[in-house]
């Protein structure tokens, strides 16, 4: 497995979302405090300012989940499962490098948020 290849990877993708959570978090505060002129733009302003800080939001939990990846390099548990401590397939790995499961445990994982979020509705 050639690690350095995974680490820059990260690390530029680590990069990109740091900068795309600054963009989205400014984009927010700025929809958020534009003069409006009447109530239609006041709600427009609103939703723009939601979604613009729900993308950060998901942005966030990518970059720390890029962040846990890299300290697992730094850990020397890379590659392994954190579930089932099997090796992770380098397909998945050049995939999603920052993915902390095997294939089997991720869709496991997979299978309960959904049955989760099926209890919630």
């Amino acid at each position: 497995m050639d690690l350095d290849r995974y680490r820059k990877a990260l690390e530029e993708r680590q990069q990109e979302l740091a900068e795309q959570i600054a963009r989205s978090r400014n984009e927010g505060r700025e929809a958020r405090t534009a003069e409006v002129e009447d109530p239609i733009d006041v709600v427009t302003s609103s939703e723009q300012a939601a979604e613009q800080f729900q993308v950060g939001s998901i942005e966030s939990d990518m970059l720390e989940q890029v962040r846990a990846a890299l300290q697992r390099m730094d850990d020397g548990t890379y590659g392994k499962c954190i579930d089932c401590g099997r090796p992770i397939g380098e397909t998945r790995l050049d995939a999603i490098p920052w993915t902390p499961y095997c294939l089997e445990d991720q869709d496991k994982h997979d299978r309960q948020g959904k049955e989760a979020s099926l209890l919630e509705s």
